[in-house]
């Protein structure tokens, strides 16, 4: 029986991980953990999100800004985290309504598609 998610992979082009770290762990603050030593070859790094992980992949000849897949971090100031995305040159998207909560959407520097939520 499934108990829940241990953790969600996105995937950046390969020998990209410096950006990927300064936008993930620098910008956005996730603390990055370590990855076992079997998977360090693969490229890519880890990160924590509460109580979950995040795997950053690498991965070439993926088109990021053709899929609507995303990853909703739940946040606790959700205006705060706009301002700060669009100080840093990411362009932020309102959403579809969905009763009881805020949210809006963007992509990362390479195209995936996130999402921020809060309860209303």
């Amino acid at each position: 029986m499934i108990t829940g998610f241990h953790h969600a992979q996105i995937t950046i082009p390969k020998g990209s991980e410096e950006e990927a770290r300064n936008f993930y762990c620098g910008l956005l603050q996730l603390k990055e953990i370590p990855k076992p030593q079997s998977l360090l070859g693969r490229g890519g790094f880890w990160v924590q999100v509460g109580d979950q992980q995040l795997h950053i992949g690498t991965e070439d000849g993926v088109d990021r800004l053709r899929t609507k897949a995303h990853l909703a971090y739940e946040v606790e100031d959700l205006r705060s985290l706009e301002r700060l995305l669009a100080d840093n040159g990411i362009q932020v998207e309102e959403s579809v309504p969905i009763p009881g909560y805020e949210r809006f959407e963007f992509r990362d520097p390479f195209g995936n598609r996130v999402e921020f939520i809060k309860r209303a």
